[in-house]
């Protein structure tokens, strides 16, 4: 279950136990903003994750929650502060976190026309991975490697099955989930379920974004709460 957070001040969330104490925190963010025009989707956000933790993204629609997810995965530069990932600069060395980082984003960015298993053979060889962990990747989140039709022939629900199975090309160090249950079946919850307690278990440092609060409070053992790019108590 998912505490509630433990101590805020104006612009800082804790996110490690009181008994631990740690030097290279998973995450770590100081005086985040990001700007869109006029728009400010996060607004000097500060946080500490611990290795190894679960934090729950909550907010309404529009409240940064992606925008935080694609700040931690170096997808988009904030506009002003400091990130770190895994003690390195995000800023800085950008490639070392993305080595190190999985996203897996509201778009499922396959290409429509090669089968599920040719989408993860191209993509475990941009990673430097064996190909033959792809056929163990689809299986573990249910689809067939066997199955040679293209990617524009799947259902909503088997392209995100394939999506997350990029996940499992390697075991990212953190994973980031930006509502990882839409477009999934009951069946297809339960398994992603299973699947990110299964990345959680292995030491994977998660942080989940989604409107499905109760899975979220299941998964995750810390929630942070964002409103108009600020972080709040939940």
């Amino acid at each position: 279950m998912a505490r509630a957070l433990l101590a805020f001040t104006d612009d800082f969330g804790q996110f490690s136990s009181p008994r631990t104490v740690e030097l290279t925190p998973a995450l770590q963010l100081h005086e985040v903003s990001k700007r869109y025009g006029a728009r400010w989707a996060l607004v000097r956000l500060s946080l500490r994750v611990r290795r190894g933790a679960a934090l729950l993204l909550t907010g309404h629609n529009g409240s940064g929650k992606t925008t935080l997810l694609r700040v931690l995965a170096t997808a988009v530069r904030p506009s002003s502060g400091k990130v770190e990932v895994l003690g390195v600069d995000a800023l800085r060395d950008p490639d070392t976190v993305r080595a190190q980082v999985g996203l897996l984003s509201h778009a499922n960015y396959v290409y429509e026309d090669l089968s599920g298993l040719e989408n993860l053979v191209v993509l475990a060889r941009l990673l430097g991975e064996p190909v033959s962990a792809g056929p163990e990747a689809l299986e573990r989140v249910g689809l067939s490697s066997k199955d040679d039709r293209p990617v524009r022939t799947y259902s909503a629900g088997m392209r995100r099955r394939l999506a997350l199975a990029r996940l499992f090309l390697k075991q990212p160090a953190v994973a980031l989930l930006d509502e990882p249950f839409v477009e999934l079946d009951p069946a297809g919850v339960s398994e992603l379920e299973a699947r990110i307690r299964e990345l959680h278990a292995a030491g994977t440092t998660l942080v989940l974004a989604t409107h499905h609060i109760e899975q979220g409070l299941e998964l995750c053992t810390d929630r942070l709460h964002l409103e108009q790019g600020r972080s709040i108590a939940a």
